[in-house]
């Protein structure tokens, strides 16, 4: 019971938010320089003010600002997002076509770095002071300031060109037949360059934070009666203080999965990956606002709902975690 107020809370939370962000995306896009109606006018080949009054006669660009977030706000709570000006196709429809492979390319360099980096963490925690210690160290510092886009280029030049080892870009190869075991390990070869080129300023934190909560949990008065009890040392590290190690490390993943889903629009340009990033860019450039906007509006439902599964997950990494204690990491879009 404790667990489904949790979950109605948070989803009220969530309504509200996604809400304030319906608003100010429309507020701040409208409010920016720039004309849909000229873009589109200019695709058609004239901007006489004839075509430019029509164009915005069809779009309802000639009405006022108020009027225009009344009727939008209508049509997302009918869950109509619009139609788009470039594309001339509903925007929903554009959107989930692209959304699973943001999706898997976000949760592979998610989980990937998690992982990985916790892993590290823990190894280098029992040896602070030796050699994989201060390699994490460096690898942090490195993962901190490589830009993902320069990151992602020297991967490709390295292990597509140089060693062609992985394919040059796209989601699958061209022409490509195959049964389904066949075709997700064709998906698998050309994920590995962009979920790594994602994962990797990720992993170096998760590495250096879960390092540094280890090393904490293993000076507290538990581990040490673990210890005197004479518990194997795997026992204590892998069942005793990682499961406390872990909640700041959740949390921080919680918070910053809006930071790699914003992220991924980079790195989706660089690999040619048919993710909402490419259509994030084409948007911005032509000026489709209902596009862009049906865009900002998916990713924060994404977000919320990747904040509420954080929170829950306290439960299960920690049952000493009642769902009334339960603060929440935030929703950070």
């Amino acid at each position: 019971m404790a667990v489904v107020k949790l979950v109605l809370a948070r989803l009220a939370q969530g309504v509200l938010l996604v809400f304030a962000v319906v608003v100010l995306n429309f507020l701040l896009i409208h409010l920016a320089p720039g004309d849909p109606a000229q873009v589109l006018a200019g695709e058609f080949g004239g901007t006489t003010p004839q075509i430019l009054a029509q164009i915005r006669a069809t779009y309802g660009l000639n009405h006022p600002l108020w009027v225009q977030l009344l009727t939008y706000i209508g049509h997302v709570a009918r869950g109509n997002l619009g139609q788009s000006f470039y594309f001339n196709q509903p925007v929903l429809s554009l959107i989930l076509q692209r959304l699973p492979a943001t999706l898997l390319l976000v949760i592979t360099a998610q989980v990937s770095a998690i992982l990985a980096g916790t892993m590290l963490g823990v190894i280098a925690a029992r040896r602070p002071h030796g050699w994989l210690s201060q390699g994490i160290t460096v690898t942090a510092l490195i993962g901190y300031s490589t830009p993902v886009f320069w990151l992602g280029i020297m991967l490709l030049i390295a292990f597509a060109y140089l060693w062609p080892i992985f394919p040059i870009g796209s989601m699958e190869t061209i022409g490509f037949e195959g049964g389904i075991f066949h075709e997700a390990l064709n998906i698998l070869h050309h994920l590995v360059l962009p979920a790594f080129t994602l994962a990797f300023v990720y992993l170096a934190q998760y590495s250096r934070l879960s390092q540094a909560n280890m090393l904490e949990t293993l000076g507290s008065d538990y581990i040490r009666m673990a210890r005197a009890k004479g518990l194997p040392e795997w026992l204590i590290l892998y069942k005793h203080a990682l499961r406390n190690a872990l909640i700041p490390v959740v949390t921080i993943a919680g918070l910053q999965f809006s930071q790699v889903l914003a992220g991924a629009i980079l790195v989706e340009t660089v690999f040619d990956w048919p993710g909402m990033g490419q259509l994030t860019y084409e948007s911005i450039l032509r000026r489709d606002y209902p596009l862009l906007l049906g865009i900002l509006l998916i990713s924060a439902v994404v977000v919320v709902v990747v904040n509420i599964l954080t929170d829950l997950s306290y439960r299960l990494i920690d049952p000493r975690i009642g769902a009334g204690s339960v603060t929440g990491v935030g929703y950070g879009t």
